[in-house]
């Protein structure tokens, strides 16, 4: 009944919040920019301003949780963006429409390393990967329908009316949400007490403790400075700036280059996303089965890198093969996201572990900061594609070469011992 009741919750919860951040593409190629008179400049940092709210608020909000609640926290943080995510189809001047996408990103920067952090209280080592990866499959699942939803809803009643409707959902979610879930197992009225006390001895006793608040700040400030730590930072960043990169600016990419009607361009727009789905599935039980998370992580964002430079050179030739490259690139790109944040709490304690989830999820915030402001402004500014595509090859590339350079870990060796090492 656990897995069975709360997975879904939290897929729904994170698919609702990356509809609010994807569907600015699809306003965009909609002609958002022309509609409110904006250069391709400001559009782009409209689409990046999102990301520097969203990587601001990281640490300080995951410490909020700890000390008060993640549960409540997402409560407000539901409620909050459903609101700002429907106004962008209100606001007319850039001004107030860049505080609007900074504040939006500010009330969905709690929700992901929150949600992570709720994972290791509900879930054991061996359902790591697969609950993450059940988590993380809210992007492409949510992205395919959305795809193809958006593209409609926008023909039938414009992309200001879009916003609008896409954003209260996340409202009306919230309520379910706060009546169903808890910090803890043994806060839950539905689950057997015994079952739930059981749990959390289990859990504790695969992560370690640490003895005193002063012990807990020592190793806050050790975990996060350490050398594993920042590798993941710098990875996640890289990562996350091919990935968003990649989100904000596809519908564009296919608008610009099939010259499509936007119904037509959000259902090929989704078809990244639908082989994502597979793809990740399978990761994550190959990482659960063989705990070898990094040999799971690196071959697909390789892939992902290389493959991304087909279109790099063939932008302008073939749309066809352009689009089979990206088509492959996008489904692997996101295939290793559940191994790869199953990484983090076998190498941090358990009463840091959200902050070292929200320190890597920020920088992953500002690699998603460039790669969707960097893409656009470099259409915008050579009036090409290829140049976008050659920025998130390399950084996928790069990405991958930091995974494969992360000191190795036993898959039998216990969290205790890597904490101590």
């Amino acid at each position: 009944m656990r897995r069975a009741l709360l997975l879904p919750v939290f897929f729904i919860t994170y698919a609702l919040a990356y509809v609010d951040r994807a569907n600015y593409g699809f306003g965009a190629a909609a002609g958002m920019a022309r509609t409110l008179h904006l250069t391709e400049s400001h559009s782009a940092l409209l689409a990046a301003l999102f990301f520097l709210g969203y990587c601001a608020f990281q640490v300080p909000g995951m410490l909020l949780a700890r000390r008060w609640s993640a549960t409540r926290l997402a409560f407000l943080a539901l409620l909050l963006w459903g609101v700002l995510a429907a106004l962008t189809g209100v606001i007319r001047s850039f001004a107030w429409l860049a505080l609007d996408r900074l504040l939006l990103g500010v009330a969905e920067s709690i929700i992901f390393p929150a949600m992570l952090l709720l994972l290791t209280h509900w879930f054991v080592r061996g359902e790591q990967s697969r609950a993450n990866t059940f988590l993380i499959l809210g992007n492409p699942v949510t992205v395919v329908g959305m795809s193809a939803i958006t593209g409609y809803l926008i023909q039938s009643v414009g992309w200001q009316r879009m916003f609008l409707i896409e954003g209260l959902p996340a409202v009306l979610w919230a309520f379910l949400w706060i009546a169903v879930m808890r910090d803890h197992p043994t806060q839950a009225a539905w689950m057997d007490p015994e079952q739930a006390a059981r749990l959390e001895l289990e859990i504790r006793a695969q992560q370690p403790d640490l003895a005193s608040p002063d012990g807990e700040r020592a190793a806050l400030r050790s975990v996060l400075l350490r050398r594993d730590v920042l590798q993941l930072c710098l990875q996640y960043f890289c990562w996350s700036l091919g990935v968003y990169g990649f989100v904000l600016w596809l519908p564009t990419i296919v608008r610009r280059g099939a010259e499509l009607s936007m119904g037509r361009t959000g259902l090929l727009s989704a078809a990244p996303y639908l082989l994502a789905v597979p793809l990740m599935i399978f990761a994550g039980r190959i990482s659960d089965r063989t705990l070898r998370r990094q040999e799971v992580v690196w071959p697909f964002l390789l892939l992902a890198g290389v493959t991304m430079l087909g279109p790099f050179f063939l932008a302008g030739r073939s749309f066809p093969l352009a689009f089979a490259c990206l088509l492959l690139a996008g489904g692997c790109m996101f295939a290793p996201y559940g191994p790869f944040f199953a990484i983090v709490p076998e190498r941090a304690p358990q009463k840091v572990v959200g902050e070292v989830f929200a320190l890597v999820n920020s920088s992953g915030a500002l690699g998603g900061f460039a790669g969707s402001y960097l893409v656009g402004l470099l259409h915008a500014l050579t009036g090409s594609q290829a140049a976008g595509y050659l920025l998130m090859a390399l950084a996928l590339l790069l990405s991958a070469l930091l995974v494969y350079r992360l000191p190795r870990l036993s898959a039998v060796s216990s969290v205790r011992e890597l904490h101590h090492a």
